[in-house]
């Protein structure tokens, strides 16, 4: 019997659209890494990322990467949050290269793997700008890589990487990555020999890649949820992404009831069950129906891009999704349930929560 809230899941289409991002990538000497937080690790769409081509799995969850190895999922594997002293022990074990940007971190990170036999390899994050992870001081930077390089037998200096786009808003350009290209110049110029990775960014460095303008050095992107939750790229940065699979993931919520009701709250009113004050706006008697679904599962139901002719999402509680049917040309019952697209948010929250039942179909 199906089970709702419900994620259909097409392995096919996702299959596709990483082989597609890779290809793209390469095309411009540039390695694909695939973030698998976003899915929280699940097994078969890990498998996809893997099967598309992504020699490299990165999560910034050392849990995921555990699990990846314990199941033969992936060549290598990356932790991308910049490591906790407390995990320092599994970061050695289940990750071969993590992203840094500390050196008491890193100290710490090299007697591990001393103790462990290992050399663990480790990309120093710059910061460009979004004022994230990263070493703002150029001096800091290089002395950190210089002690990575000569002192520190237990790590390999892979390279230097950046982000953008998390928490500052900021735009990946040419000039911000060319920032980074330079100073993997300046360690280059001290070490003596080339880095072998220098990260330019997540799934947004993208455009980058589409309009022809990534700077030469940069070799690696790490990218997540686009080919699974294609939205952004398209829908917010304008980019005509044709050959992009958008039906990878939907979400499907069961119909609970249907019924004529007001549009307005009736009584005093004052905030919902989250603490917000909302408005509401009076267009008299209007068809209404509930879904099973809700904050706990999908998050905020604004942000869940509705393409459903005729439906308005009108809000959310826990449990519940509120939508308005006036003007949908079909007529829904208790029992049947509406698709909906999602996005990288929806995405989060939905693999993450236990209670959402996943459907996978190639």
């Amino acid at each position: 019997m199906e089970r709702y809230p419900q994620l259909v899941v097409d392995l096919a289409h996702a299959r596709e659209n990483v082989e597609n991002l890779v290809k793209r990538c390469a095309d411009r000497g540039v390695r694909m890494t695939g973030v698998i937080k976003v899915t929280n690790g699940l097994p078969e769409m890990c498998q996809a990322y893997y099967d598309g081509g992504c020699r490299t799995l990165a999560s910034s969850r050392i849990e995921h990467l555990k699990s990846l190895k314990e199941k033969g999922i992936g060549e290598e594997f990356e932790l991308l949050r910049i490591p906790m002293m407390s995990e320092i022990p599994d970061v050695i074990k289940y990750a071969d290269i993590s992203l840094n940007s500390d050196g008491s971190v890193l100290e710490a990170l090299n007697a591990e793997a001393l103790r462990q036999g290992k050399v663990h390899r480790v990309i120093l994050m710059v910061e460009v700008g979004d004022l994230r992870e990263g070493y703002w001081d150029r001096e800091e930077l290089l002395r950190d890589a210089l002690k990575v390089e000569n002192d520190f037998d237990g790590l390999y200096l892979e390279g230097v990487g950046m982000n953008v786009g998390c928490y500052g808003s900021v735009l990946p350009t040419f000039e911000n990555m060319q920032d980074l290209v330079d100073a993997a110049e300046m360690i280059e110029a001290s070490i003596g020999r080339k880095l072998d990775t220098i990260s330019g960014g997540g799934t947004s460095s993208l455009m980058r890649i589409f309009d022809g303008d990534i700077p030469e050095r940069i070799n690696e992107l790490r990218v997540g949820g686009e080919p699974l939750a294609a939205y952004t790229l398209k829908n917010v940065y304008g980019y005509p992404m044709e050959w992009q699979h958008e039906d990878v993931i939907r979400l499907r919520m069961e119909v609970l009831e249907v019924r004529r009701k007001p549009s307005h709250p009736i009584g005093e009113l004052a905030v919902d069950a989250f603490g917000h004050s909302n408005t509401y706006e009076d267009r008299g008697e209007r068809l209404r129906a509930i879904l099973g679904g809700g904050r706990l599962d999908y998050g905020e139901p604004q942000d869940i891009p509705n393409g459903n002719p005729g439906i308005e999402i009108l809000g959310a509680s826990s449990d519940h999704t509120i939508i308005d049917l006036e003007d949908c040309p079909i007529e829904y019952k208790p029992g049947d349930f509406i698709e909906f697209r999602i996005k990288y948010t929806q995405l989060m929250y939905l693999t993450l929560n236990p209670l959402t039942h996943i459907k996978y179909i190639e």
